[in-house]
């Protein structure tokens, strides 16, 4: 079972990819064109529903979704691709409360910070990545001079927004 880091706190994911061992309690995170298929697909049934976007992806495409979502997966799939980081400031302005998780090889350490401050809340990191030192990035600096993403309420006093 993967672990993640999710507001400042490692925990099993409660959330499965289509093909991976589920329960009927784990949510469901499913590419974009998937969650625009048919009904019938089944999609409709399940308890929690999140999407996972690629780089390519358009976040505006999700407006009339948000409100049935409970997560939002951004694909950083290298170190230098930075689209992630403008999908979850989007992600946050369209007004989406719940999850924006980073997932791909490029959530390395060195960026945490920035992609908490940019909306994400959750990470899924990359192959070989330490968790205290990723817990430790996100407390690097007490300062920003940029404005931040809006949060939900809870993640403003955590990341400092």
């Amino acid at each position: 079972m993967r672990r993640i880091l999710r507001q400042r706190e490692w925990i099993l994911d409660p959330w499965r990819y289509p093909g991976e061992p589920a329960s009927e309690t784990d949510g469901l995170i499913v590419p974009l064109a998937e969650l625009h298929a048919p009904p019938e697909h089944g999609l409709r049934r399940r308890a929690a529903l999140g999407v996972r976007l690629a780089p390519a992806d358009d976040p505006e495409q999700l407006r009339a979704d948000l409100p049935r979502l409970r997560l939002v997966a951004l694909e950083f799939p290298n170190f230098s691709d930075g689209r992630g980081f403008t999908q979850a400031t989007v992600v946050r302005r369209l007004g989406f409360a719940g999850e924006v998780r980073a997932v791909g090889a490029g959530v390395k350490r060195d960026l945490l910070f920035l992609m908490a401050r940019c909306g994400c809340d959750a990470f899924e990191l990359a192959e070989g990545e330490d968790p205290q030192s990723a817990l430790q990035a996100l407390a690097r600096y007490s300062v920003a001079y940029q404005k931040a993403a809006p949060l939900p309420a809870v993640e403003r006093v955590r990341f400092g927004a």
